[in-house]
């Protein structure tokens, strides 16, 4: 076997291709966009470099055959947040064979123990965690944009290596034709109507005030979360800027108390119901493509992030926010599911959220550590 770093035109095209080769009997897997992928490793693009760095590989056969690839990576900002100064790996895809899962863990973990690193995390993104995150252990079906999609065979190569579960990801499915259940519904209306509360969905020719809200909201929320590092404006205006093709400003919501933002709830359409036949292409048969199915519409919707301020967080503003989508979707008669998704095992109150919607499971993800 032998493992190559990524370094030019041919070795980036062979990175893409891993993935469609490994996939490529595998109906449920939809290809990410090549551009979205490519993005993650462009400094020009990903705002990550400015406090850390990466690399990635391929890895080939003695015949020449790509079988498998991966990455690492580095974010100084959160590295020596730990007992160990922690790095990154991800974006790893490999035939089933594990001597070359090894090889690739290997390769992450040699390049990172030269950076410095005494430990590393998997399968994790060089960005947000809202994408790219995660090792797939339960719920091998269609994912939603931005969801992690691996073969069941990925978990052994992991525990077998030595990685441990750090905690799970759980994503829940809404059916949004079923009426919320009654204590859910009168709570949320009691909220909507109550003197100074104020519900209001993203407007796009604003998107620099509500990315402001956002982060003020949002590095409120999760301070007490061990180990946040509080987001930056440029990173979120990044991600809402990333949103604009496929978002539908009335299903992103934020609601305040007297003026002051107070909670917020990312909703978009599942973009991976009109990627799934560009085959990660966006040529200009691609573009033409996307623009069909957005025009034809999707039916599942993906909740990919939530926040409260911590002094307002059991007001019932969550609730009243999932009320306020509700009254703009239903009508649409278009979608069928929200996906909420996704939740960490250390959020109860989140959690609690989702059985009081009467969300169902759906599957579960890993993130998983190895220290060297």
């Amino acid at each position: 076997m032998v493992i190559t770093e990524v370094a030019d035109k041919t070795t980036r095209k062979a990175f893409l291709d891993t993935a469609r080769i490994i996939y490529k009997n595998d109906e449920n897997w939809v290809c990410p966009l090549d551009n979205d992928v490519e993005a993650i490793f462009d400094p020009k693009k990903n705002n990550f470099f400015n406090f850390g760095k990466c690399a990635r590989w391929i890895l080939k056969d003695d015949k020449g055959r790509l079988i498998g690839r991966v990455a690492a990576f580095i974010n100084e900002k959160k590295a020596y947040n730990y007992d160990q100064p922690i790095g990154g790996m991800g974006f790893f895809e490999c035939i089933n064979n594990q001597d070359a899962a090894f090889l690739l863990f290997d390769t992450a973990k040699n390049w990172l123990k030269q950076q410095g690193m005494q430990a590393m995390d998997g399968p994790i993104n060089f960005g947000e965690n809202d994408s790219f995150w995660g090792l797939l252990a339960e719920g091998f079906t269609r994912p939603s944009y931005g969801m992690n999609y691996h073969p069941p065979y990925y978990k052994a190569f992991f525990e077998n290596y030595g990685f441990t579960t750090l905690y799970e990801q759980i994503t829940n499915h809404l059916n949004v034709l079923k009426p919320f259940p009654e204590r859910f519904y009168k709570i949320a209306k009691w909220v909507t109507q109550k003197p100074g509360y104020e519900f209001k969905h993203l407007k796009v020719k604003e998107i620099d005030k509500f990315a402001a809200d956002f982060i003020e909201i949002y590095n409120d929320a999760w301070a007490d979360f061990e180990n946040f590092v509080p987001i930056t404006y440029d990173t979120i205006l990044e991600s809402f800027n990333k949103m604009k093709p496929i978002m539908d400003e009335n299903m992103i919501g934020f609601a305040y108390v007297n003026g002051e933002p107070a909670s917020f709830n990312i909703v978009l359409p599942d973009a991976n119901q009109m990627l799934k036949p560009l085959k990660g292409k966006l040529d200009l048969i691609g573009k033409l493509k996307f623009l069909y199915y957005r025009w034809k519409g999707v039916t599942r919707m993906r909740a990919i992030v939530m926040g409260t301020k911590k002094k307002f967080q059991n007001h019932g503003l969550e609730s009243g926010l999932f009320i306020k989508l509700g009254e703009y979707v239903l009508p649409l008669n278009q979608y069928d599911t929200l996906e909420l998704s996704w939740v960490g095992d250390f959020n109860e109150k989140m959690v609690n959220l989702h059985h009081s919607m009467g969300a169902v499971f759906a599957n579960k993800h890993l993130t998983m550590r190895y220290i060297f």
